[in-house]
């Protein structure tokens, strides 16, 4: 993963709203939300939301696709796994890590 994604996607996750929105959507699941499932559920007028989104999408971390008359919004778990292993790369001066299987059970 090129150095200028990861601050990318790490810039677009640096903003409260955004954060609980990416957050959202990993909860979610490959089923994915709803414009209007996430601004009811994080209280948030639908223009900002549509905002927060678009710059979620900018940096891949979320993926859109129209579904009927509805948009529907997912995480782009493959961005956010480069993105954690971009991160982990070098952990543990470079010796395996002690993770335990649930917790590298990530989608």
């Amino acid at each position: 993963m090129e150095e200028t994604i990861v601050i990318q996607s790490l810039a677009a996750l640096a903003q409260p709203l955004r954060l609980r929105v990416f957050r959202a959507l990993v909860v979610a699941g490959p089923e994915g939300l709803t414009p209007g499932t996430l601004a009811e559920s994080m209280d948030v007028p639908a223009t900002s939301l549509s905002f927060h989104l678009k710059e979620l999408a900018h940096a891949g971390l979320v993926t859109q696709e129209r579904s009927g008359r509805n948009l529907i919004y997912r995480a782009a778990f493959d961005q956010m796994n480069a993105l954690l292993a971009y991160l982990t790369e070098n952990c543990c001066a470079g010796a395996a890590c002690e993770v335990d299987a649930e917790a590298r059970a990530c989608c």
